[in-house]
Formats: C-alpha cells, sequence, structure tokens
C-alpha cells in the first residue's frame, strides 16, 4: 500500500466505512472544514468521485476493519505519509436484525468483529502516534441502541454496549494526552442502513414471529424516510468536536434523544424503587 501525498492540510482525518452513509458525510464536512481525509472502505472505487473532486486532500484506501493483521500496516502509512493522525472516525457498521435465540455464534462474532475488535484495534494502533503529539480524537459511531436496547435487535446493541463500555473508560485513559473521545448515538439517519442489500436479518423462528414481525416491517419501511440528515450529523460532530468542552457523549435525532431520555428515566426509577434493596446487601457493621 502506498498513499500519495503532498503536505496535509488542516487536520488529518483516518474514517472507516468511509464509502456511504455517515463516514461518507463526515468525510465531505472535515473537506468543507479545509481538513485532510484518508478514507477507508471495503470498496474505495466508491470514492473516486470525492478523490477526483479533492485531489490534494483525499486518499481512499482499501480496508475491511475485521481484517486485524492489516490494520498496523494501514496506520503506519498514514502517519508516515502524513506525520500525523489528528481524528480517528471508527464508523464501519452494520445492522442484524434477530432475536437472541435465532441470532446465530457466526453472526454475533462477525458483528463484534465489525463493531468491537476492529474498531479496539484501530484505537489501540492509531494512539501511540497521538500520545506523542499529545493531541488527538478518536470518534466511536455508536448508535441509540448502545444506550438501550428493544426487541429485535440483540447482537446489534450487544456490540454497541461494548463499544461505549471501551470508550468510556478510554476517555478518561487518554485524557491526561490531551485526546479527546467522542461516542456519537444516532437515531435513524437517512443512510443505507435500512436497506434489503445492507441490513441483516437472522433465520426466523416462527415463536417470534408476533414479537419481531413489527420490527422487521418498521425497519424496512424506514428505508429512504429516515428523518435523520447526516450532513447535519456530520456538521454537529464537527462542532462537538472543536468545542471548548467536548461532550463524551453525543445523541443525535430526534427519535434518539426521545428513547434514550426515556431509557434513562426508568433506569432512574427502576434504581430508586430498589436503591434499599441495593443498600442492604453489605455485612452488618
Amino acid at each position: 500500500m502506498s498513499i500519495e501525498t503532498g503536505a496535509a492540510s488542516g487536520r488529518v482525518w483516518l474514517i472507516t466505512g468511509a464509502s456511504s452513509g455517515f463516514g461518507r458525510a463526515i468525510a465531505e464536512a472535515a473537506l468543507a472544514a479545509g481538513d485532510t481525509v484518508v478514507a477507508a472502505a471495503r470498496r474505495p472505487e466508491a470514492l473516486d468521485d470525492l478523490v477526483a473532486a479533492h485531489p490534494d486532500r483525499v486518499n481512499a484506501i482499501r480496508l475491511d476493519v475485521t481484517d486485524t493483521t492489516r490494520i498496523s500496516a494501514v496506520v503506519a502509512e498514514v502517519a508516515r505519509s502524513y506525520g500525523r493522525i489528528d481524528v480517528l472516525v471508527n464508523n464501519a457498521g452494520r445492522g442484524l436484525v434477530g432475536a437472541a435465540e435465532e441470532t446465530t455464534d457466526d453472526e454475533l462474532r462477525d458483528l463484534m468483529d465489525l463493531h468491537f475488535f476492529g474498531p479496539a484495534a484501530l484505537v489501540r494502533t492509531v494512539l501511540p502516534h497521538m500520545r506523542e503529539r499529545r493531541s488527538g480524537a478518536i470518534v466511536q459511531l455508536s448508535s441509540m441502541g448502545g444506550r438501550m436496547s428493544f426487541a429485535g435487535v440483540p447482537a446489534y446493541s450487544a456490540t454497541k454496549f461494548a463499544l461505549e463500555g471501551f470508550s468510556e473508560a478510554l476517555a478518561q485513559e487518554v485524557a491526561p494526552f490531551g485526546i479527546k473521545v467522542l461516542i456519537v448515538e444516532p437515531g435513524a439517519f437517512r443512510t443505507a442502513f435500512s436497506g434489503s442489500g445492507t441490513l441483516q436479518e437472522s433465520a426466523e423462528l416462527p415463536a417470534y414471529a408476533d414479537i419481531l414481525g413489527p420490527v422487521r416491517e418498521a425497519q424496512a419501511a424506514l428505508d429512504g424516510t429516515q428523518p435523520g440528515d447526516p450532513a447535519k450529523a456530520a456538521a454537529a460532530i464537527l462542532a462537538a468536536l472543536d468545542a471548548e468542552k467536548a461532550p463524551l457523549r453525543l445523541t443525535l435525532g430526534n427519535d434518539a434523544a426521545d428513547a434514550i431520555s426515556a431509557s434513562l428515566d426508568a433506569a432512574r426509577a427502576e434504581f430508586l424503587a430498589w436503591e434499599h434493596v441495593s443498600r442492604g446487601t453489605d455485612f452488618d457493621s
């Protein structure tokens, strides 16, 4: 692999899953801000138009984040070519609908590789470069399903819960080095996420037809009608990174804000209802 470069303009971004959806929108927003983008995708040819429009500030590279053996080489080449990596965006992902009992080991492990082990490997590989410069930012694309869950997406939420737990601790570890961590929790945005060629579904068990049927139908109906605007999401992410006090979590979309707010209220109410039990399990003094 070889990256053709000149002098980097602005910040240097490494964005995974950059060929479409949030990845593409974030790349476009970074370019509009005058920055330089290394756009990683399984099919980098899908980025030919972006490279043609910004030949001096975009490099499209082939990367499947589940191939963790390739991550070190990619990061080393980006760092060598530009001298730094200012922002890592772990965005590559996809959906999976299926009840817990319907989800196979392979489906769960494949999704965990994509949403957790791949991003974790990228974080570990990028951090030495950021620590050396004592600056940088790591953007973790999670989901409203990374803070709460519902029937039909146990595997998807499990992977995002894992990413959020990892990232919450990570933020505390790297803050002394001047490195920010931003967990992004979108709702339904108008990307290809719910498309029939993108969204995966586990084999159905008749026992769950009444429970998951409405979930599957709702996901299919969402495709192309999602309320969220990816360009506005990308602008919000850049604004959060540039804020004097960046948030740890950034919820995006009215649907995500409503669902997460309701989940937090319910969790608080449940805790208070059972707090006397929680506090009654220590040894008697």
